[in-house]
C-alpha cells in the first residue's frame, strides 16, 4: 500500500482476500507477505512469478526485508512485551481467547 492509505482500508488489511479495496499488486504483495511469515507456508514458484509482474528486481528485494523485518520485530517485541510507540495509532484487535486487554496490562519492565 503507498504512504497515506485510508483508514477504512489499513482496517481492512486482515480481510484482504474478501475486501474490494485492494488492487492486483496489493495482493500479490499481501499474499507474498503471508507466505514469507506464516511457518510452514513458502513463496511458491508462480506467487514469486505474479510478484515479479508488479515489482522489479530491487522493489521484490526490498519488499522481502520489509516483510523480514516486521516478522523480526514480532518475534522479538511478544515476549518483551515491546507494545507501539504510537507511531501509527491502529486501535487493538480484541482477543477472543484472552477477553479484553488494556495498556496497563503491558508486560513490559516499567523504569522504577
Amino acid at each position: 500500500m503507498q504512504t497515506g492509505a485510508d483508514e477504512e482500508k489499513v482496517r481492512e488489511v486482515p480481510t484482504w482476500r474478501e475486501s474490494a479495496r485492494f488492487s492486483p499488486m496489493e495482493r500479490a504483495a499481501l499474499e507474498y507477505a503471508e507466505a514469507m511469515t506464516i511457518t510452514g507456508q513458502r513463496v511458491s514458484d508462480e506467487l514469486f512469478a505474479r510478484v515479479r509482474s508488479f515489482f522489479d528486481e530491487a522493489q521484490v528485494v526490498e519488499l522481502s526485508a520489509a516483510v523480514a523485518l516486521e516478522n523480526f520485530r514480532s518475534k522479538l517485541n511478544v515476549p518483551l512485551g515491546i507494545e507501539a510507540q504510537g507511531f501509527c495509532v491502529i486501535p487493538p484487535r480484541p482477543d477472543p481467547a484472552s477477553g479484553p486487554r488494556s495498556p496497563a496490562d503491558s508486560r513490559a519492565a516499567k523504569p522504577g
